[in-house]
């Protein structure tokens, strides 16, 4: 049997598990493609740092080169992270006819146009399964069980930090500042945990998954991103008062037409699955014309479930080899879809506000509902202090334009502070 060999840039979490699986499941996988496959040679920064997988019989470098300059390496994986460094190996990988698989979601959703007609251009398979919900196969069920399906919508928990987060926010009663605490104590934060707080790394994934859901490309830019930083107990308490859980979703809708894509707390409610998903798993679910709603469900982290993933993209390239289809890009389908207009963006919202506690502020606060066409569904008030009372309503659902205007009035107020303003999932 052939062997082909592999090199890998990153020896960390994935890249360990990616050795581990490959080594654990050798014959499950030379059955599958008929290719045995092997690790020669891994880029690491540290050469002394110990690890903890068995390396007997691989390279240990910290030079690239020797895994970009080796001809004999076919198929070269991108575990490292960074973007600028990991865009230039890559680039060079594809470009000396290797073939790639990464798992950085950063890169790809800042430069994957690029570097996808750059592997095409050269005849290389460029795949990225494990960018997006780490053990969930989300993508290539996209490219292929939606295939011949129209979707609609596609909505989820893509960041595990965040949904650990809100876990222990919406379950346990904990602040918000106790609970990133807690997820960095058990590694599932960073030091600086902005990327994941403020909804970038949902954003970059949600890029990803509206490219291969609706064949567009967007930009960091053009998806609207709000995170979690602020979410107060309160509203936390409010919203499961009310039957609801408040969750970060990142969601990518058709509307008219046009497509909307979003990150940002939302209030799910209680009924539906997104809110029953606990700690940092993940979840996707997709609309499709034909097949209705389905979800996929897994753990978005992790050494194994992510090295599995890098695996599936793995053994598809080897497959592309042995039967010569190599080239082909992991996602053909493009669409010229137009950015949705706020003013085609409709749901119900949930709003919080902290009022001056005299008379006449509800009337102020209806007069700008009735200036701008809304109405709520239910209104509550709750007294914060001696000065300030809370005012929580969900709103009949109106455009995005219109809550903003409504934002934007109310602010202006010296009585009235906006605390918090979140979609509301209508119940299905």
């Amino acid at each position: 049997m052939e062997t082909i060999k592999i090199g890998i840039l990153g020896l960390g979490t994935v890249g360990s598990g990616v050795i581990r699986i490959l080594r654990d499941h050798a014959e499950k996988i030379s059955n599958i493609t008929g290719r045995r496959l092997e690790v020669k040679t891994v880029v690491v920064h540290n050469l002394k740092k110990k690890r903890s997988v068995d390396l007997t019989g691989i390279n240990l470098t910290d030079n690239a080169d020797d895994v970009l300059c080796d001809d004999e390496i076919q198929m070269v994986v991108e575990v490292m992270g960074t973007v600028n460094t990991a865009k230039e190996y890559i680039e060079r990988a594809l470009k000396a006819g290797k073939h790639v698989i990464t798992a950085n979601k950063d890169l790809i959703a800042t430069h994957g146009p690029e570097l996808i007609s750059l592997a095409k251009e050269h005849g290389c398979d460029l795949c990225y399964e494990a960018s997006v919900a780490g053990g969930i196969p989300i993508l290539r069920t996209i490219v292929n069980s939606f295939a011949a399906d129209r979707i609609i919508e596609v909505r989820g928990i893509v960041n595990g930090t965040t949904n650990y987060i809100m876990t222990q926010m919406n379950k346990n009663g904990a602040s918000y500042e106790d609970a990133l605490e807690s997820a960095q104590e058990l590694g599932f934060a960073e030091a600086d945990p902005t990327n994941d707080v403020d909804g970038i790394d949902a954003a970059y994934k949600m890029i990803i998954l509206t490219q291969f859901a609706f064949g567009k490309d967007v930009t960091m830019d053009q998806v609207k991103v709000k995170g979690i930083r602020g979410i107060q107990k309160a509203d936390i308490a409010e919203a499961k008062r009310l039957g609801y859980v408040i969750k970060l979703l990142g969601i990518a809708k058709l509307v008219n037409g046009h497509i909307d894509v979003s990150v940002g707390p939302v209030l799910v409610p209680q009924t539906q699955p997104l809110a029953a998903i606990q700690n940092e798993n993940n979840a996707v679910v997709v609309t499709g014309s034909a097949v209705g709603e389905t979800m996929f469900y897994g753990p978005g982290a992790g050494e194994l479930p992510t090295a599995n993933s890098v695996l599936s993209d793995i053994t598809s390239v080897t497959k592309n080899i042995v039967m010569g289809t190599t080239g082909f890009s992991f996602n053909d389908y493009t669409n010229e879809l137009e950015l949705a207009d706020d003013s085609e963006v409709v749901y119900p919202y949930y709003l919080s506000l902290q009022v001056l506690d005299k008379p006449g502020q509800m009337l102020k606060l209806t007069e700008i509902m009735t200036e701008y066409d809304a109405s709520f569904r239910l209104i509550t008030q709750t007294q914060m202090n001696d000065r300030f009372a809370r005012v929580s309503m969900v709103t009949h659902e109106m455009s995005e334009s219109q809550l903003n205007h409504i934002v934007e009035k109310l602010n202006e107020l010296e009585e009235i502070s906006v605390l918090a303003a979140y979609k509301v999932l209508p119940e299905k």
